[in-house]
């Protein structure tokens, strides 16, 4: 390694050791023939103090240039402590400098913590984007999320699987693929792991997750859409009914909140957020929250599905009477949920599926899937579908299929929402939309 030690990981105890760091140039301060840099990487930020000797010859290194220091660390002032508290309570005292890359100037976006560049000119610089504390923040939340993600699923005896992302077909709807030619067949990108989840709960191995890319040829321009975003999906069998499904959704949600706000303090405390874990999330009946929603003036339909707003002014109905930032919306109506969704018995209007809300968004869909062969072949039926069409997928019924359910909820927007975050993309490295394909 080029460096003996991290920014960030300077103390007092190395007073008097020789260290080599490298880093960015936070900033450089010249007064005189005396110079301060201050260095950053991924751990913090140093301040070092250039020997007389180096100054002239540096004293026009421009911002963001990669450099090596070496030198000896000392105690600061007392006084400069109490000034200057972000830098620690020591410096380096620098004799040796190399550029390992000068960084052009002027720089096409701001890196301050406070930037008034708009999102989109960050996207096309992301790179330099992340330099901000703020923002890194934000991907070692997320990086953590993941990581939570796959150690809860794992505890509960869910097998991770990889499915296509190259498909015949897509699953939800046409009019969202991504088509391509596949060698002179039409194929598309993989709207869902739905068919492949099911698929392996079949095989025998009953409880299954994937974490992975979703594409969606959707024409939105909102806050909240993305044309590729990472699904967190699982499916599990032998289930009694929807409420199986969603006691794993809340279980999982409770366990990354608490994971999150114990083991990442310094992100949260950057991005000045303060989480909230329930201690149980109610589950509302879709017409009691159109009740709730009617008396605060806004009607909707009984065979519709709840709207952006509704979402939102639900969410608030909710945190106020049960005092919870999350909360589950069941039984769906039929016209607006997919034709492999069961209904209750008897009850050919509704759906034993839910969504999950969090802080007016929603986050994950799922539901008790029908498993019965000849209900499966009915509900398509219904909803315009030929089942016998889609071999591959009706097969899965024909030679032994457990009951079954499960869910889908998006990464993108777990982050979104736990770091109350304005915009999707800000939750994404290098989001993927209508307009962008680049970087």
């Amino acid at each position: 390694m080029l460096k003996t030690h991290s920014c960030g990981e300077l103390t007092a105890e190395e007073a008097d050791k020789d260290v080599v760091l490298t880093g960015w140039v936070d900033s450089l301060r010249v007064q005189g023939k005396i110079a301060f840099l201050i260095l950053r990487d991924r751990e913090g930020i140093t301040q070092c103090f250039l020997n007389p000797n180096l100054t002239n010859e540096f004293k026009d290194l421009s911002k963001e240039s990669v450099v090596l220091v070496a030198g000896k660390v000392k105690n600061r002032p007392e006084n400069q402590i109490r000034r200057e508290l972000t830098t620690g309570e020591i410096e380096l005292g620098v004799d040796k400098i190399e550029i390992l890359s000068r960084a052009e100037t002027p720089l096409p976006i701001e890196i301050e913590e406070e930037t008034t560049t708009h999102l989109d000119k960050r996207l096309d610089f992301r790179f330099l984007d992340v330099r901000r504390n703020r923002i890194k923040s934000i991907f070692k939340v997320r990086a953590k999320i993941y990581q939570y993600s796959v150690e809860f699923f794992t505890q509960e005896g869910f097998i991770n699987i990889q499915t296509p992302k190259l498909t015949q077909s897509g699953v939800e709807s046409g009019a969202e693929e991504f088509k391509l030619d596949y060698f002179g067949k039409p194929a598309s990108l993989s709207q869902s792991p739905q068919v492949y989840k099911q698929m392996m709960v079949a095989s025998g191995l009953e409880k299954v997750f994937e974490i992975g890319p979703v594409f969606r040829a959707e024409k939105s321009h909102t806050t909240r859409h993305l044309t590729e975003f990472t699904g967190v999906d699982f499916e599990m069998g032998f289930v009694k009914d929807e409420h199986d499904v969603m006691d794993v959704v809340e279980k999982y949600i409770k366990f990354v909140l608490e994971k999150v706000k114990r083991e990442c303090k310094e992100e949260l405390k950057m991005l000045d957020i303060k989480l909230k874990v329930p201690k149980e999330i109610p589950r509302l009946e879709m017409s009691e929250v159109k009740k709730l929603l009617a008396e605060k003036g806004k009607e909707i339909p009984a065979d519709d599905d709840l709207d952006p707003e509704g979402e939102k002014m639900i969410s608030k109905i909710v945190e106020e009477k049960y005092g919870s930032e999350l909360l589950f919306v069941i039984n769906f109506p039929w016209s607006v949920r997919p034709f492999y969704h069961m209904r209750p018995k008897g009850i050919v209007t509704g759906t034993k599926s839910f969504d999950l809300i969090y802080r007016g968004v929603e986050l994950s869909t799922g539901a008790q899937r029908e498993h019965r062969l000849e209900m499966l072949d009915k509900q398509a039926k219904e909803k315009g579908i030929n089942l016998k069409e889609m071999t591959f997928y009706r097969d899965i019924f024909r030679f032994g299929c457990p009951p079954h359910g499960g869910a889908g909820l998006g990464l993108d927007r777990i982050t979104e929402q736990l770091l109350g975050l304005k915009n999707i993309r800000e939750a994404i490295l290098l989001p993927r939309d209508v307009e962008r394909l680049t970087p």
